[in-house]
């Protein structure tokens, strides 16, 4: 395994000043944030670009993995997680095109697995959501195979605010969504595995990972807490809006000796990358970097 880091939360910071530090702090892989090129508002934790895939050559995708290369550092993924079944058209559209410009330069990079979201509409049953990614999704993935890419989509609900309820804006959170995944698109599709979300779902780690470790094609480390007084007021209805609270490795409530037991059981020799969400260590890049080294530490132990 390797231990490395997200780099979304530093938007302003180049990638290779990112790549310093994340070496001189013992990190060993990088999943490269790489949204649109663009300026105006995004959603908390998106809308960092550190590759303009847009414009990106071979040469320069070679360049930049020596570049990381020359310090230690290994590519784990490209990372970019918009909504491919976003409702209105023309988002869905433009995410997509964009989607598949990531896919195109992880290919001409070397990269071998591309990070995303298979995506949901929050108003429609996710019996309804399949059907429409039944139609979306096989040509992203043919583009996939193309470019000898792999997608790796996260189990993540996104479910975080009103606009996203009930319904969240990716369907690739529980086991039954799972097994029609990789029944339609195995070897091309694995998952992005990310344990936090199972805590609020009450879904049990180690027999998740027992039946879905062998299609993890890379692991987020995020923790999870749950605030008891915000569910107490507001119930499991709300589907974890005001009561999951991400947190940085060892400050919430997954099991990380469950999750590396489980993984180590499956099989899973990958990396482990850190995603940093958590909001007691932000506000400056100290802070963030703070946050960092504490989960770091944390699972050190546990990554060989």
């Amino acid at each position: 395994m390797k231990l490395g880091i997200l780099t979304a939360p530093f938007p302003d910071t180049p990638l290779a000043a990112v790549a310093d530090w994340a070496a001189s702090a013992g990190f060993e892989t990088l999943e490269i944030a790489c949204w649109p090129r663009s300026s105006g508002p995004s959603r908390r934790y998106a809308g960092t670009s550190h590759i303009d895939v847009a414009g990106l050559s071979a040469a320069e995708g070679r360049d930049i993995v020596a570049m990381l290369g020359g310090k230690g550092l290994s590519i784990s993924a490209l990372g970019y997680y918009p909504n491919p079944l976003h409702p209105d058209a023309a988002h869905r559209s433009t995410v997509i095109e964009h989607l598949r410009q990531v896919i195109a330069a992880a290919g001409r990079m070397g990269v071998g697995v591309v990070n995303t979201f298979c995506g949901g509409d929050a108003a429609q049953a996710v019996d309804a959501n399949w059907q429409e990614a039944l139609k979306v999704w096989p040509d992203i993935i043919a583009h996939a195979r193309d470019n000898g890419v792999r997608l790796a989509f996260e189990n993540c609900p996104m479910i975080f605010s009103p606009d996203e309820w009930p319904g969240g804006h990716n369907i690739a959170y529980a086991p039954q969504v799972w097994r029609r995944i990789l029944e339609a698109w195995d070897g091309a599709v694995g998952m992005n595995f990310d344990p936090s979300h199972l805590v609020w779902q009450m879904i049990d780690q180690a027999r998740f990972i027992r039946e879905f470790g062998p299609h993890m094609l890379h692991v987020h480390a995020k923790d999870l807490m749950i605030d008891r007084d915000g569910l107490y007021e507001r119930g499991i209805l709300s589907a974890g809006m005001g009561w999951q609270i991400p947190r940085m490795p060892g400050l919430g409530e997954v099991d990380w000796r469950t999750i590396f037991s489980g993984l180590y059981r499956t099989g899973y020799d990958g990396p482990v990358v850190i995603e940093h969400e958590d909001r007691r260590f932000e506000g400056s890049d100290e802070a963030l970097k703070r946050g960092f080294l504490l989960a770091r530490d944390v699972l050190r132990p546990l990554v060989k």
